[in-house]
């Protein structure tokens, strides 16, 4: 067997146990929560009735039909059989809807609002911080003590504090949802206008505080590689500063590249806070609601999503580096 290929064999045991952990956990931790969520269902749909036999035969279908009534660990292998047939469960809190129906209409509005914000963050926060650390100077003094103090607010403060000031304050943008709740979602201009504005202060809210973040590593990153032996004695030589420059962010961006591929690996679950501020029809506002409901199946369901999702990308991301970092190659040549 090839270096290269024990690496991916251990490091592919290692995230498939982890796996294991998370689908344990993912299992058990909702039904630790205190509450029944079958008494809810029931007295739904129980509503109007009179009948304290009727209602408790409605009870106690309920509590068979979703399995509530056996013992844990015959759930727990019910759960992971179903798993298996791609089948995450009814949620108790939108019966009869499908976990997995709910789940399909959550994700394309969470991808629609992480992938652009995380992009353009990426983008716009790399491009000021490489311009702070050559140009230094004021451009530096400017965009440093900036980047630091809009990185230190956390996702939902800015959302907060955008959502008083720009949707109730000054009523410039919709203050929740993903279009007027009065549209029938359809391919118009009018509904995408309607998207475009309620998609706006929520993008805003993860773009600046992604471009702070971004700014000061790569602003750190540059600076640390302006300062290296190579650099100067490039320079002695003759060479350029253009060039010099362009091997210097070209090694700088090596770490940045690696945040990119987290964030868009962990974007499902990223700023989960921030769509429950704007109840932004996504991940985070379906698990919220799921869990003010104890809806153990959505739960679950949005919970091993957001795992996968961060496990597959840590896991790209190392068989990756197992390809093109010499120092992970020569550690896999020593293993031999």
């Amino acid at each position: 067997m090839s270096p290269y290929a024990r690496y991916f064999v251990k490091k592919f045991f290692w995230y498939f146990l982890t796996l294991v952990i998370a689908v344990i956990l993912n299992f058990l931790l909702p039904r630790l929560i205190e509450g029944n969520p079958v008494s809810i269902v029931a007295s739904q749909v129980s509503a109007g009735m009179t009948d304290s036999d009727s209602i408790k035969k409605v009870y106690e279908n309920f509590m068979e039909e979703f399995g509530v009534d056996k013992p844990m660990i015959a759930q727990f292998f019910i759960y992971v059989k179903n798993l298996f047939m791609g089948d995450l469960g009814t949620s108790f809190g939108l019966y009869p809807k499908k976990v997995t129906d709910i789940l399909a209409s959550a994700v394309p509005w969470t991808l629609g609002l992480q992938l652009p914000a995380i992009l353009v963050g990426w983008i716009l926060g790399n491009a000021l911080g490489a311009l702070a650390a050559y140009r230094k100077g004021v451009f530096d003094k400017a965009i440093f003590p900036v980047a630091l103090f809009i990185n230190s607010i956390p996702f939902f403060t800015l959302a907060i504090m955008m959502l008083y000031l720009f949707a109730i304050t000054l009523n410039w943008f919709p203050a929740h949802g993903g279009y007027d709740f009065q549209m029938i979602p359809q391919f118009n201009l009018e509904f995408i206008g309607s998207v475009l504005r309620h998609h706006t202060l929520p993008f805003l809210s993860i773009v600046l505080v992604t471009i702070g973040g971004q700014a000061i590593g790569m602003r750190e990153m540059s600076i640390y590689e302006l300062n290296s032996d190579y650099v100067l004695y490039s320079k002695l030589l003759g060479i350029r500063d253009s060039k010099v420059a362009r091997y210097v962010f070209k090694n700088a961006m090596l770490p940045q590249i690696t945040g990119l591929a987290l964030s868009i690996g962990t974007m499902v679950g990223g700023s989960l806070i921030c769509e429950i501020v704007f109840s932004y029809p996504g991940i985070g506002t379906t698990l919220f609601s799921a869990i003010r409901q104890l809806d153990y199946p959505l739960i679950s369901g949005c919970t091993l999503l957001i795992a996968i999702c961060v496990l597959l990308a840590n896991f790209t991301i190392e068989m990756i580096y197992g390809i093109v970092d010499p120092r992970i190659k020569a550690s896999q040549m020593e293993d031999q």
